[in-house]
């Protein structure tokens, strides 16, 4: 099991030029030391019966596996980073040896979970790939969409996918959009449909729709009649208030769900052999 885990991490690597340079550090970042129990296991190992010795081998093995198959992962990620960049662009280049960008990538794989969901993969390659070749946000803000990948669900990302591009949506016409189903105001998918729009409203990256002025200032609306019944609660499902993506929301997107297209021709340099 540890002899595959070697061969994994002492996979060939190009061995000139700046993607050899870069993929190679980058590997080392995200890759870091797997913490083996070592010489506890053997300390304790004496007061162990054969019966709770065999259970202990077992878990370690699966850890061993779970272990492998998570740096596999980020493997598999800083490669479709690296194919999407055009190294031979200095700027890019540069930007991705510095100190910044090797924080932020430290910080995206010291804090990975492992494989929640593949959405959630590829979000993290789109953020780093875009930041390392655009500078539409500040590294602070980057970080801060780093912390939404782990904070936030898919179900969050996909209602924030639903209200880009709208000039205000309503919480009724977002879940036909994700393609639910009906379901009753006092179940609990309505519940926690209600929760992701006050998570998503407190953490800034959605709001009600507000007009503006030339300035950008945001004019105060003139409250109006309500159609409902006074009688029933607002509905987890209302078509009359509309949402929007704040200013934050909007960079997530280009950062999270825009997905540079590979460059024709990237060669890693793994070969067949090593990949098994």
């Amino acid at each position: 099991m540890t002899e595959e885990l070697q061969n994994n991490q002492n996979m060939n690597m190009p061995q000139s030029g700046k993607i050899s340079k870069t993929l190679r550090a980058a590997l080392q970042v995200s890759g870091g030391a797997i913490p083996f129990a070592g010489g506890v296991l053997s300390t304790i190992a004496s007061a162990w019966s054969e019966s709770e010795q065999s259970r202990a081998n077992r878990f370690v093995e699966q850890w061993i596996r779970m272990l492998e198959d998570e740096i596999r992962e980020k493997e598999q990620t800083i490669i479709e980073i690296i194919a999407r960049l055009d190294l031979q662009d200095d700027k890019i280049a540069k930007r991705v040896e510095s100190t910044e960008y090797q924080s932020l990538v430290r910080k995206t794989f010291r804090e990975w979970s492992g494989a929640e969901s593949i959405e959630k993969r590829l979000y993290i390659r789109n953020i780093l790939a875009n930041a390392a070749s655009t500078n539409i946000s500040s590294d602070d803000v980057i970080r801060l969409f780093i912390d939404w990948i782990n904070k936030y669900s898919v179900l969050h990302f996909q209602i924030v996918g639903a209200i880009y591009n709208s000039k205000g949506i309503s919480r009724g016409a977002i879940w036909a959009k994700i393609g639910k189903e009906k379901v009753r105001e006092n179940s609990a998918d309505a519940d926690l449909y209600k929760l992701i729009f006050r998570e998503l409203s407190t953490g800034g990256i959605i709001r009600q729709h507000r007009y503006t002025d030339n300035q950008g200032n945001f004019i105060k609306l003139t409250p109006r009649k309500s159609n409902r019944d006074d009688s029933i609660l607002k509905s987890a499902f209302d078509e009359q208030d509309l949402y929007e993506l704040t200013e934050l929301g909007q960079q997530f997107i280009h950062y999270a769900m825009t997905d540079l297209p590979p460059r024709i021709g990237f060669n890693p340099g793994f070969n067949d052999g090593d990949a098994n």
